[in-house]
This record gives C-alpha cells, sequence and structure tokens, in this order.
C-alpha cells in the first residue's frame, strides 16, 4: 500500500485541521475511478459543495500538474494549483494533490493541501482523500465577546 506524499508545512499532526477519508471498493479499477477525479465537470454529481470551477491558464476541464483554477466551496472562493498529477499505470497508484488558498477575508486565510490516492489491491481499489490546512488569523479577529455581533 502506498502513502501521500506531503509537502513539509502539510504533514498531518503540524498543521491546524487534518481530514482524511479512505474507501475500499470491490469491482472497481483505478483507471474507471481516475475520470471522475481528473474531469472537474464531474465534481458537482459527486460532491454537492462545489461549483463555479474555472481554470485560469488553460482551458480545462481536465486537469494537468501545474493547472490553476477556481472554485467555490461551502460559500467560499478558492484559488487552487495542481500539484501532483499522476494517473494510474500498471503497478503505481494514481496520485493527485491541489494546493488551494482562500482570500479576501478581512482576518483570516485559509491554505489546504488535498490530496488523492488511488490503487489497485487484489480485487478492489482503495481511494484515500486528504485534506490538511492551515489558517492565519490575524490579531484583530481575536475580539472579546462583547465586540462580537451575530
Amino acid at each position: 500500500m502506498s502513502d501521500i506524499i506531503w509537502p513539509e508545512q502539510y504533514l498531518p499532526g503540524t498543521t491546524d485541521n487534518f481530514v482524511s477519508n479512505e474507501m475500499v471498493l470491490k469491482g472497481l479499477r483505478a483507471e474507471q475511478v481516475w475520470p471522475q477525479l481528473n474531469d472537474t465537470t464531474a465534481r458537482p454529481s459527486y460532491y454537492k459543495n462545489t461549483s463555479e470551477i474555472a481554470f485560469l491558464d488553460g482551458p480545462g476541464p481536465q486537469l494537468c500538474k501545474g493547472a490553476h483554477f477556481r472554485f467555490v466551496t461551502f460559500g467560499l472562493p478558492v484559488e487552487a494549483e495542481v500539484m501532483e498529477y499522476e494517473p494510474p499505470a500498471a503497478g503505481k497508484p494514481a496520485r493527485l494533490a491541489w494546493h488551494g488558498w482562500t482570500e479576501g477575508h478581512a482576518t483570516a486565510r485559509i491554505d489546504t493541501y488535498h490530496a488523492w490516492l488511488i490503487e489497485d489491491l487484489p480485487g478492489e481499489r482503495r481511494e484515500y482523500s486528504h485534506r490538511s490546512r492551515r489558517l492565519e488569523i490575524q490579531q484583530r479577529a481575536l475580539r472579546s465577546p462583547s465586540q462580537i455581533r451575530c
């Protein structure tokens, strides 16, 4: 079994937030799953919190290493760049990772590294999806309870 290749600043346990999902399914091969992950027009059909996907420096909708794109998730605009891109190959897992960030919030920035690993196992395939986030909150965001208005 393979592991995610993490940039040092996003190593799980060193960031503010880490999420891990794993699915093991019988009857699917990595090459059957890859098109759903690689084609960004498919993403909203299986992940409802994604919309408004647009490529900034290329035609899309297929991803590639270095692709620069934007999307909206949970109402937040995210800008992202594909950092790792390896389609499935015999004896090697498929790998996809992007670095994403939010800008424009007055008091905080969210910086995310989201990585997928899809590999064939005997009779099944394993899909990992991991996110590691760093949160940068400026000092002015820390207010006393009397200053917070809802």
